[in-house]
């Protein structure tokens, strides 16, 4: 991983034998918004462990439309069937918001597991974190406004980054979340209005995390206690 800061919170709550081992057999690179990682029920061949971006699993629906299952940032990794024993992908796994992850191989990953009881069970509790975040997903698209929803999905977009600027389309936002592009845009109109955040060319600045966080309901605060809870450092 030379050259590229660690911030996945998996890698970071691994002993440092465990760190080490990882950061040895890994690739580490950039990915860039609307990169496939897996398409949906495409086999695992790599664990990916994201250090800054998010990667949304994608459903497509019979008429086309796509919506989002949940995403994964720098507090997880997209391979749950490799410690489960899934068949694969269970969404198409798409690069909403450019960063950087590290590809750790199946047959790698499998020593990890072997020698590194740490590594089984970090993985296993952020999984725990990441059902939270299937149900709160669920909750927040049946009951809360379109406002609530753009403003959980851009905070979680947020906390994946470096800074408090991040390259973000409307239309993207607008498909995860399966609303339409206008009202995305009005909802951010507001918000720049309000001056909570800045929006221009595809690049979206937080201006007032407090502020933005005040409007959001309470899905947002149920998921990042849960992936609080599911990263403790390993002893």
């Amino acid at each position: 991983m030379t050259g590229y800061p660690v911030r996945n919170r998996i890698v970071l709550a691994l002993k440092p034998a465990a760190q080490d081992f990882i950061a040895a057999r890994s690739l580490t690179r950039p990915v860039i918004a609307g990169e496939v990682i897996y398409e949906d029920g495409a086999p695992f061949t790599h664990a990916v462990f994201p250090h800054a971006g998010l990667i949304s699993l994608m459903a497509t629906m019979a008429n086309s439309k796509t919506v989002e299952k949940t995403s994964v940032g720098h507090e997880g990794f997209l391979g749950f069937g490799l410690i489960m024993g899934g068949s694969g992908a269970f969404g198409r796994c798409v690069v909403q918001v450019p960063g950087y992850a590290s590809w750790l191989s199946k047959a790698d990953l499998d020593q990890a597991l072997a020698e590194f009881q740490c590594v089984r069970e970090t993985m296993l509790s952020y999984a725990k974190s990441l059902i939270t975040q299937l149900m709160e997903t669920v909750a927040c698209n049946s009951l809360h406004s379109a406002e609530q929803r753009v403003i959980r999905w851009l905070l979680i977009a947020h906390d994946s980054v470096l800074g408090d600027n991040f390259d973000l389309t409307q239309q993207i936002v607008a498909e995860v979340l399966g609303l339409r592009r206008a009202t995305v845009s009005a909802i951010c109109s507001q918000l720049q209005s309000d001056g909570l955040l800045e929006y221009s060319r595809g690049v979206v600045t937080i201006v007032d995390r407090a502020g933005v966080e005040a409007r959001a309901c309470e899905c947002l605060h149920n998921i990042q206690k849960a992936s609080m809870r599911h990263h403790s450092p390993a002893r």
